[in-house]
């Protein structure tokens, strides 16, 4: 199935709907899976001490190796379960909210934003990437990670919006005033998924 038979709601519904049904699953395979390379490399652009946002933080597998570098972490996701399991585990400030509802002003250093956007259209995914521009403070950064290619729709019962190096750039470019720092490819982390790629994007808010 593809978008085409969805409205932006009912693919918002249904992609939410998976991962309330499959959250003990996901959490399960996701928790520990390294990621070191991709985080410390964004955590190169920051100071110790510097407060993160995790958008979209699953099963805050990357807030808690944040915390554990010395950084100051908040959280948020659409799912409760999500939410529930990270705040009861790493005691940070989670948000249960729509990230069409989001809305804070220059409060962040850093917004990480890993395998969370891959799920909007591309209309949501613009309006989302100005809310995220607005949350940073001047000169902040923003990681995002998405599949590697050209899809747009439904498998495995969710929506996907894949890009690659160029039309991410171009997405980007063309949707908010980020500046590029870095985009680069990279194979999945999961055992089992090695032929699996992602792109990876490093931006900055000016000042």
């Amino acid at each position: 199935m593809t978008n085409e038979k969805f409205s932006d709601n009912e693919i918002k519904f249904l992609t939410l709907e998976y991962y309330k049904k499959n959250a003990n699953i996901f959490i399960k395979e996701t928790l520990d899976v390294k990621m070191y390379d991709i985080q410390n490399e964004v955590l190169s652009f920051l100071k110790q001490g510097d407060l993160i946002l995790d958008f979209g933080c699953g099963s805050g597998r990357d807030a808690k190796y944040f915390l554990q570098q010395g950084f100051e972490v908040c959280a948020l996701d659409g799912c409760k379960e999500f939410c529930d399991f990270v705040k009861s585990n790493f005691k940070i400030p989670v948000q249960n909210i729509d990230f069409l509802n989001f809305d804070e002003t220059q409060k962040y250093s850093c917004v990480w934003a890993c395998a969370s956007l891959l799920h909007l259209p591309k209309k949501d995914l613009s309006q989302v990437l100005k809310k995220i521009y607005a949350c940073l403070k001047p000169n902040g950064i923003f990681y995002c990670s998405f599949k590697y290619g050209d899809f747009e729709g439904f498998r495995n019962n969710r929506f996907f919006l894949d890009f690659t190096q160029n039309t991410l750039q171009n997405f980007i470019a063309e949707n908010s005033l980020f500046e590029k720092e870095k985009i680069w490819k990279t194979k999945d982390a999961r055992v089992g998924r090695e032929n699996e790629f992602w792109v990876n994007g490093i931006f900055r808010r000016g000042e």
